[in-house]
């Protein structure tokens, strides 16, 4: 893309947001999914769009075998969520057909608590060792993150001793929490929660066992303010909304 046609882009983005939100715009009630890891930066990315629009937001953020039922069971009008919701086919179909936007992005990490000594993880054979020479880790398995971790262990041959050292969680928080409070040695998730008050972020996943986890946008299919959800999808695109992003250890887009 040029800098002229991204200059236009988002000049077009932030005008049509302008527009939308003009005196006089029809406040609404939305109910939106979101995946549990963004609970910090849609929290306050919400807040702002509430104040800017007059709209109310109630968020439900969960991890995805959570959000997949929900999707399929209860109204709601948009989705922020882990792009793996999208791939359930049931989950898809309670969106509105067409392409998902993508809203951020962030790659895995390893954690100790603040101050700790930090293990090597700059490569496979590195990282398999720190897993192994620590006590406790702490994961969230029931989750999109938590699965692809597990699938590093396993590609690291040493699924079976983890599940021996696993301090398991039911809330992206947790992870931090508790190796914050010396309930895990390490904490191994997505590296925007592992950074966190009373942690340290080691390192990230090294070489091919680095993915991101992607958090895309859609209204859903039945939403009963699709107006309303569609100009939070828009918001969340704006050069502001990406700074936050940013600015809480993600990658927007």
């Amino acid at each position: 893309m040029t800098t002229l046609t991204a200059a236009a882009s988002i000049l077009g983005l932030t005008l049509g947001w302008a527009l939308a939100f003009a005196p006089g715009a029809r406040a609404a009630e939305l109910k939106v999914l979101a995946g549990g890891s963004i609970t910090g930066m849609l929290n306050e990315l919400g807040a702002q769009f509430e104040r800017d629009t007059g709209h109310k937001l109630t968020i439900q953020f969960d991890s995805t075998p959570n959000l997949i039922k929900a999707a399929t069971s209860a109204p709601f009008d948009l989705g922020v969520v882990p792009v793996d919701v999208m791939q359930n086919a049931a989950a898809r179909a309670a969106f509105a057909p067409g392409p998902s936007v993508d809203i951020a992005r962030v790659g895995f990490g390893v954690a100790v608590k603040a101050g700790a000594a930090k293990p090597d993880v700059a490569t496979p054979e590195a990282l398999k060792a720190a897993l192994l020479n620590a006590k406790s880790v702490a994961l969230l398995p029931a989750s999109a993150a938590g699965a692809y971790v597990t699938k590093v262990f396993e590609r690291l041959g040493i699924a079976e001793a983890m599940k021996a050292k696993a301090v398991v969680q039911t809330t992206p928080a947790g992870i931090a929490q508790a190796v914050a409070t010396d309930d895990a040695e390490l904490g191994v998730f997505l590296t925007n929660v592992l950074t966190a008050p009373g942690v340290d972020l080691v390192g990230s996943f090294p070489g091919d066992l680095q993915q991101d986890l992607v958090f895309t946008a859609a209204v859903a299919a039945n939403a009963k303010e699709a107006a309303g959800a569609k100009a939070f999808i828009d918001y969340l695109r704006t050069p502001a909304a990406m700074e936050k992003i940013k600015a809480k250890g993600m990658r927007a887009g």
